[in-house]
């Protein structure tokens, strides 16, 4: 195939992992005298986008939330245009360093699932790119140390670049099937955070007694799931725990309610026994009324239990002693978001 002369990239970004690697790939199209053009997904109006040429070649980029693209990726390509260019598939994953060694995360489902969606619409899936970016999922773990982050981001340039004399040169790379079986086995996993994991997630981040109420969460949030209520931000279940607030917020306002998420979990724990114990209610026990009763209870339970918290914290005391629950309150758990090159270049 001869080589590309224009590229469309959209991509999607919390803490901008996805929107670096679509920079770099701009950078290199730039290089090669390539007419490439941006786009942000949670800012782009499909209804105004020009036709796709068939010899435009568009990338995708987008995080991995649950082992699958967030559903703002997927209702973006679900209501992509028909055509007959060829697009290739990337994704930021949870990337760590050990050593000199990256450890790689998992894509799941995203590549699976969005290339049969982009394939019905007509276009010719040309690669599958997982790239290991510094995993910024500080609900779950501390951030990153400086010295990783810059690592990690040396590391995946030059795979961008790598990868791009390739893809420009007309060659598909599909580097995904590496992991496909690992991929399939977490399908489960995928499945059950797209109906119910996130929306718990959505019920984790609340802003502590620092928060001075400046708005910048709710300004910042790329699918509007921050409100205002009661004067206070309000994290509806919209989010998608994208930690592009909490990263972001400069008084370190935000946190995830460790302490509310373990107190629901034991209390559904105790409710579904309960519930098992009663007569009548035996057919609880067994599969699948369990494994639907136990999350969607869970769920019920973590949106009441956040409401009352979120009348609670309006007390600056009672938020102080809820902050002391939450481990991103303490300072070693740190705050991440993407570097700039030249702080990893020098």
């Amino acid at each position: 195939m001869s080589a590309i002369r224009k590229l469309k990239i959209f991509y999607f970004s919390g803490t901008g992992n996805a929107r670096q690697i679509a920079l770099w790939f701009c950078e290199f199209a730039g290089n090669r005298n390539i007419d490439c053009s941006l786009f942000n997904i949670a800012n782009t109006d499909l209804r105004d986008l020009e036709p796709m040429e068939p010899d435009t070649l568009i990338f995708i980029i987008s995080p991995i939330h649950g082992f699958n693209f967030p559903k703002i990726t997927l209702n973006f390509i679900e209501h992509f245009p028909k055509g007959k260019s060829r697009i290739v598939l990337m994704n930021t994953r949870a990337g760590m360093k050990i050593g000199k060694i990256v450890t790689p995360g998992l894509t799941g489902i995203a590549f699976m699932l969005s290339s049969v969606m982009l394939r019905l619409k007509g276009y010719k899936i040309a690669g599958q790119i997982p790239f290991d970016m510094p995993s910024n999922w500080i609900s779950l773990h501390p951030a990153l140390n400086k010295n990783s982050v810059k690592f990690l981001h040396k590391k995946n340039y030059y795979r961008v670049e790598k990868y791009a004399g390739k893809l420009f040169s007309g060659k598909s790379l599909f580097l995904s099937y590496r992991d496909i079986v690992q991929d399939i086995l977490i399908f489960p996993v995928s499945l059950g955070y797209y109906l119910i994991g996130r929306y718990a997630f959505a019920k984790t981040f609340y802003s502590n007694h620092l928060c001075d109420n400046c708005g910048l969460c709710s300004k910042l949030c790329p699918v509007q799931a921050i409100k205002v209520k009661k004067g206070r931000p309000f994290w509806t279940l919209k989010c998608e725990s994208c930690m592009r607030c909490m990263n972001n917020c400069p008084k370190k306002a935000i946190d995830t309610a460790h302490g509310l998420f373990i107190g629901v979990s034991f209390l559904c724990s105790f409710l579904v026994t309960l519930l098992m114990s009663r007569s009548g209610l035996n057919f609880i026990q067994s599969e699948p009324w369990r494994s639907i009763v136990s999350p969607v209870l869970f769920i019920v339970l973590m949106c009441l239990f956040y409401s009352i918290q979120h009348l609670l914290i309006r007390n600056r005391t009672i938020a102080k002693i809820i902050s002391f629950t939450s481990l991103t309150h303490y300072k070693f758990w740190g705050r991440y978001n993407s570097i700039k090159d030249e702080e990893w270049k020098k």
